[in-house]
């Protein structure tokens, strides 16, 4: 995810669209879309023999008015996306927190081996959500591994949920071994089931894109429009029609592609959340809540398809 200062230097935020991997795409889409208006505008004015009534303007208006409101609901419904996404993590985050407390408050401070144990599952639950919302599972980026857990892992569809149940089930044997008490092992049981609740909804966000049928829609809105434009400027406004037909086509096609971007808040673009940073910023703070020694080595920053 770009993070950034609103509001500092507006102007040189602007200077800057130039590295956006979207605005590229759409500078070159609208780069092709002004080559073919040239040359309709061209052949309006020099090769054909006899002048060319224009299209009705007003009917362009009132569409481009419709397209803009099919884009206002394209772009809130991709940004809802992406801000229940990380409003999800917080959630995540808060939960894993409130979670280390209530481990760190019911078990013994000599108990080190449970509070490695559950720190450790505490912090890979987080990486291997992250990843399961992606391509699939990294073993080498979850800590603490021997041979027989890489084995285990690797044979589960659903790794997140057999790691709740690991978390589960070392309460349960603590509990039943008379280590803590029973209003702690109900809060934990909670706070692990939310676990479970949060990789569901992020689940929900992933795999349930925006309807087919209303993606394509849109995009062949916005190509029908921009391809019979020309009709409507070029008698009107000769070779200017190629800057404005351009103009009016970046416009729509870079909202669209900003929406595509963001309505999958779990992946690798520019734009999306961060969060291999945010999974290892709570495996730093489990550890530490837990007092135990810190595990694993450093995450680097994770390197995103999309550079900004």
């Amino acid at each position: 995810m770009i993070v950034y200062q609103s509001n500092k230097n507006w102007f040189r935020d602007v200077v800057h669209l130039y590295r956006s991997n979207t605005m590229r795409r759409a500078v070159r889409s609208t780069i092709l879309v002004m080559l073919a208006t040239a040359i309709i505008a061209l052949i309006e004015i020099k090769v054909l023999p006899f002048h060319v009534s224009p299209l009705n303007i007003t009917i362009f208006s009132l569409l481009g008015v419709v397209l803009s409101i099919l884009l206002s609901f394209r772009t809130n419904t991709a940004y809802d996306r992406w801000w229940e996404g990380r409003k999800l993590w917080g959630e995540l985050v808060n939960n894993c927190r409130n979670l280390a407390v209530y481990i760190h408050s019911a078990l013994p401070r000599e108990d080190k081996k449970t509070r490695v144990y559950l720190a450790v599952r505490i912090s890979n639950f987080c990486i291997v959500l992250k990843e399961h919302l992606r391509d699939g599972v990294k073993m080498e980026e979850l800590i603490n591994l021997s041979k027989t857990e890489r084995e285990v892992y690797s044979s589960k569809s659903f790794l997140p949920g057999f790691i709740a149940y690991e978390i589960v089930q070392s309460i349960q044997n603590v509990f039943k071994a008379g280590g803590i008490e029973p209003e702690d092992h109900l809060n934990i049981k909670d706070h692990t089931q939310a676990l479970l609740n949060i990789a569901g909804a992020c689940e929900r966000i992933r795999k349930t894109p925006i309807p087919f049928s209303y993606n394509v829609y849109l995009k062949l809105c916005i190509s029908v429009y921009t391809l019979c434009l020309p009709f409507a400027l070029i008698p009107l406004f000769g070779y200017w029609s190629v800057i404005m037909v351009g103009f009016i086509f970046f416009a729509f096609i870079g909202l669209e592609m900003m929406a595509q971007e963001i309505e999958d808040p779990f992946g690798l673009d520019c734009n999306d959340l961060s969060t291999g940073d945010i999974a290892h910023t709570i495996k730093n703070n489990v550890f530490e809540i837990l007092e135990v020694k810190h595990i694993g080595q450093e995450q680097p920053d994770e390197l995103y398809s999309k550079v900004f």
